[in-house]
């Protein structure tokens, strides 16, 4: 079977994604924000990545762990987000959770793979800076 490839293939203008996927990738940042797991499903059963992140690098995980959404967090690594993706700053989803004190949503990314020591701080650094000793001894 040969490769087509029409006259102009190359003249292809490089633009932006069009509004429906930003209003679809808008849609999934906030579902993972407010915890919003069946609508999440829904989306990444139907091929949406798990690894999508925004102009910041916030990833869906960083998003869901950071709020405090355990069961979001638990869907979105069953899906194949990375536990120790980084934003543009330098922040783990660990250490989101260890910043808020959220020990539930630390237990489910330590129970991933999650490494305590990642990132900028890095959640060890925040649990410790915000006295979160239930999460430090999680790290342990």
């Amino acid at each position: 079977m040969s490769d087509y490839r029409g006259e102009d293939s190359n003249a292809v203008e490089e633009s932006g994604p069009d509004d429906e996927t930003l209003a679809l990738a808008h849609t999934l940042f906030e579902a993972a924000r407010q915890g919003e797991s069946g609508m999440l499903r829904s989306y990444l059963n139907a091929g949406a990545p798990a690894t999508l992140t925004n102009a910041a690098g916030d990833s869906l995980l960083m998003l869901a762990a950071y709020h405090g959404h355990a069961e979001t967090v638990q869907l979105l690594l069953h899906h194949g987000a990375d536990a120790n993706a980084s934003n543009d700053r330098g922040q783990t989803p660990l250490a989101g959770a260890a910043f808020k004190g959220y020990t539930d949503v630390a237990r489910v990314l330590v129970d991933a793979g999650a490494d305590p020591d990642a990132g900028t701080p890095s959640a060890r650094a925040a649990a410790q800076m915000f006295a979160r000793s239930d999460i430090l001894a999680l790290l342990e």
